[in-house]
């Protein structure tokens, strides 16, 4: 009896056994499957800009005429030649002006967006509920219909053909989305370290600064990528205040090389597009661990 059931436990031990190992072998099947899928998708979204750095290589004639990445020839000719523009500025003064405007609002921006979201988020004042949600309203609107109203008002203000109308409005927390990704951060923080430090003799500002801004790391770093990246990206904004050639930013640059022949040599355009995407793609990339907590912690799917 008892060698039937040593013989028994053995074949529902081998049976549990060769189950685990299907098991096993289903889960990984599925997870290369998700992995192939996943890489073929991707590579489907990042063939545009594959694209793009080989057809920076190409004549006119090979650009609209063969959708393949791989060109007949390497030559570095089209990066020179768009490098230096048109103009008698080369592309060099048009990346200076981008910083000049991106990172002084960037700073504004991170300041004065935490600093709202901190009040939001910690403090309680009469008709909270109702500036929040007129603040989040704002995002709704489209901001075409602001355009009128501030070219007027900057107009008064004598700042045309200024950078100061790019920068100055994010130091007053215009920029709303980042607001609301903070205070969907802060929301998710526990207020025990606070506690301790109100208890210890802290004030509001100093535990903003020894206490939030360290924990709001990941948001903050979200924060930079994206205005980093909008703003090296903004076309309408210095179209419509800048004047003066010498000012122009990127964007404007791009645009100006296209339009400044009547033939345009769409490699040597292609060519400063790629350098031009390197600033944001390497912020992107040096921020990526901190950009992808920040923005899953604070509710912000993509």
């Amino acid at each position: 009896m008892s060698a039937n059931l040593s013989v028994l436990h053995a074949d529902q031990s081998l049976v549990s056994d060769a189950e685990a190992a299907r098991s096993r072998r289903r889960e990984r099947f599925s997870a290369l499957m998700r992995y192939v899928v996943l890489g073929l998708v991707g590579l489907l979204m990042l063939y545009p800009m594959i694209w793009l750095v080989g057809a920076s290589f190409k004549t006119n004639t090979e650009i609209f005429t063969e959708i393949g990445f791989w060109p007949s020839r390497f030559d570095l000719t089209a990066y020179a030649k768009g490098w230096k523009t048109s103009t008698e500025y080369t592309f060099a003064t048009y990346f200076l002006n981008s910083f000049l405007i991106t990172l002084p609002r960037i700073v504004v921006t991170v300041v004065s967006c935490t600093l709202v979201a901190y009040a939001f988020a910690r403090f309680e004042f009469w008709g909270k509920k109702v500036l929040f949600g007129i603040m989040v309203g704002t995002m709704m609107l489209p901001l075409i219909i602001l355009r009128l109203p501030q070219y007027l008002m900057f107009k008064e203000f004598g700042w045309l053909d200024s950078y100061l109308p790019l920068i100055v409005p994010s130091a007053f927390a215009t920029d709303t989305f980042f607001v609301f990704m903070l205070v969907q951060f802060l929301r998710g923080i526990p207020r025990d370290m606070e506690e301790a430090a109100q208890i210890d003799g802290c004030n509001a500002l100093q535990l903003l600064w020894h206490i939030i801004v360290p924990l709001l790391k990941p948001a903050i770093i979200s924060v930079i990528v994206f205005q980093f990246i909008w703003t090296m990206n903004d076309f309408m904004g210095p179209l419509i205040y800048l004047s003066t050639v010498e000012k122009y930013p990127v964007s404007l640059a791009l645009k100006m090389s296209i339009g400044a022949t009547e033939e345009v040599e769409w490699a040597s355009v292609l060519a400063i597009s790629v350098v031009a995407l390197l600033p944001s793609i390497a912020v992107f990339f040096a921020a990526q661990r901190h950009f992808i907590e920040g923005a899953s912690s604070s509710g912000i799917k993509g």
